[in-house]
C-alpha cells in the first residue's frame, strides 16, 4: 500500500461470523480526499466499513491509522483521530441535539465528561457548520430523520477528526440538505485537510464528489478509480446488472426504458432543450422518434436512452443533404412534430430543413405546447 495513506486496510477480509464476504481488500484514503464506495445492495460496502473501524472483527488482515496498526490503538487513541457517521441509530432518550452533539469531545475531556468553555465552542461551531443551531435544544429523538444526520455528522466534527467515515449519511436527506451535507465535507476536506470515506447510493452525487471510487460488487473490489473511468454508462450497467433502462453517464442519472412501438412523435431538439421532452413523451407511455442528433449533442445520450426510433450523426459532424431527405420523409410519415430548437445555425443545416418540412405541412407543434399538457 501506499504510505501516504492517513487510513487503509491492507488484504483485509470482511465478513460475518467467521464467514468471508469480501477478501483481500486493499484500499486506503489520504487527507484531503474523498474516497468513495459504490456497488449494489448488499455487496458489502456497509461490512467494508464496519470492518475498517473495528464495528466488526476482522478475518484477515489489517487496518492502518496514521501509519499504526489500528489494532494496537486505544480507543480514545482512535477517537481522537477517527469520526464516525454510521446509519444505526444512537439512543437519545432524555438528550437534546446539543448533547448529542458534545458527546464527540468526550475523546478530550476527564474521566468525568465535564466539558471546557473551548470544548462548549467546538460544539457550537459544530452545529453551526451543519446549520443546526436553531433546534440544538430540541429533544433529539423529536426532531426528522434528515435533522438527525445533520446533528450526527456535527457530532463527528466536534470529535475534530483526521478521518471522518460515513455509511450512506443522505439517506435521510432531502435534495437541499444532501447538497449542504456534501458541501460540508468538501470544506473540510479543502480547508482542514480531513480525510473522508464515504459509502453512497446517489451515483449522481458519488461522481460529483469523489475524488477516487471503490466499486464494489459480487465479492470482491470490481475497480479503484478517478470518477471519469468509472461514471461510464456500461460499466455501470455491467456493475449493477442493469438490464432494465439505462445509467446516462453524461447526467450521472438512471434512465427508464424506452416506450416500445410506431413513434407518434418526431421531435426536433439539440443543445439539451429536448430533455425535459424527451422525458415528459416516456412519462406518458408515447413512442417517438427523434434527430438529427451529433452524437456530442447534449440531447443525444438521453434521446438514445428513450427513443424509439434516433437519427443520428457522428460528433460534430453535419448530415449529408441525402441522409437529412431520408430523415425528413419518416418525418412527415410519423405526421406530428415538436421541436425544441428556435433557431438553426450552419452546423444545424439539416434540421432547419426538417422544420421548415413540418411547418409546411402544418404538423408542427411548439414544446411549450406540449408541455403545458397538449395530449400527446
Amino acid at each position: 500500500m501506499n504510505g501516504t495513506y492517513y487510513i487503509s486496510a491492507e488484504k483485509m477480509t470482511v465478513g460475518y461470523d467467521g464467514r468471508p464476504l469480501i477478501e483481500n481488500v486493499s484500499i486506503g484514503v489520504r487527507r484531503g480526499e474523498i474516497l468513495t464506495l459504490i456497488g449494489p445492495n448488499g455487496s458489502g460496502k456497509s461490512t467494508i466499513l464496519k470492518s475498517m473501524i473495528r464495528q466488526l472483527k476482522l478475518i484477515a488482515g489489517t487496518v492502518v491509522l496514521d501509519g499504526r496498526d489500528m489494532a494496537a490503538l486505544k480507543e480514545r487513541e482512535i477517537a481522537k483521530k477517527l469520526a464516525i457517521v454510521m446509519t444505526e441509530r444512537i439512543r437519545g432518550e432524555l438528550m437534546t441535539c446539543r448533547d448529542v452533539v458534545e458527546t464527540g469531545r468526550y475523546p478530550y475531556t476527564g474521566r468525568l465528561g465535564i466539558l471546557t468553555k473551548e470544548d462548549k465552542a467546538v460544539v457550537a461551531e459544530a452545529l453551526e457548520t451543519v446549520h443546526a443551531s436553531d433546534f440544538a435544544d430540541r429533544p433529539y429523538n423529536a426532531i426528522s430523520d434528515g435533522q438527525r444526520q445533520r446533528i450526527l455528522l456535527a457530532r463527528a466534527i466536534a470529535q475534530e477528526p483526521e478521518v471522518i467515515v460515513l455509511d450512506e449519511p443522505t439517506s435521510f436527506l432531502d435534495v437541499k440538505h444532501k447538497l449542504e451535507l456534501l458541501d460540508i465535507l468538501k470544506t473540510m476536506v479543502r480547508e482542514r485537510n480531513v480525510a473522508v470515506i464515504v459509502s453512497l447510493h446517489e451515483l449522481d452525487l458519488a461522481e460529483k464528489i469523489s475524488d477516487r471510487v471503490v466499486c464494489v460488487a459480487d465479492g470482491r473490489i470490481d475497480r479503484c478509480d478517478v470518477p471519469e473511468n468509472v461514471f461510464r454508462d456500461d460499466y455501470i450497467a455491467s456493475l449493477y446488472g442493469i438490464r432494465t433502462g439505462r445509467f446516462n453517464a453524461l447526467f450521472g442519472s438512471p434512465e427508464l426504458p424506452a416506450v416500445e412501438g410506431e413513434p407518434q412523435v418526431f421531435l426536433i431538439c439539440g443543445g439539451g432543450s429536448g430533455v425535459p421532452v424527451c422525458r415528459a413523451l416516456q412519462r406518458a407511455g408515447v413512442p417517438f422518434a427523434a434527430g438529427i442528433l451529433p452524437e456530442s449533442d447534449l440531447d443525444y445520450p438521453v434521446a438514445q436512452a428513450l427513443s424509439a426510433e434516433l437519427y443520428a450523426i457522428p460528433a460534430f459532424s453535419t448530415a449529408s443533404e441525402a441522409g437529412t431527405e431520408t430523415v425528413r420523409a419518416r418525418m412527415l410519415e410519423i405526421g406530428r412534430v415538436i421541436s425544441t430548437v428556435p433557431t438553426f445555425g450552419e452546423t444545424n443545416a439539416s434540421n432547419r430543413v426538417l422544420f421548415e418540412a413540418a411547418k409546411a405541412a402544418g404538423i408542427l407543434i411548439s414544446a411549450e405546447e406540449f408541455l403545458r399538457g397538449s395530449d400527446a
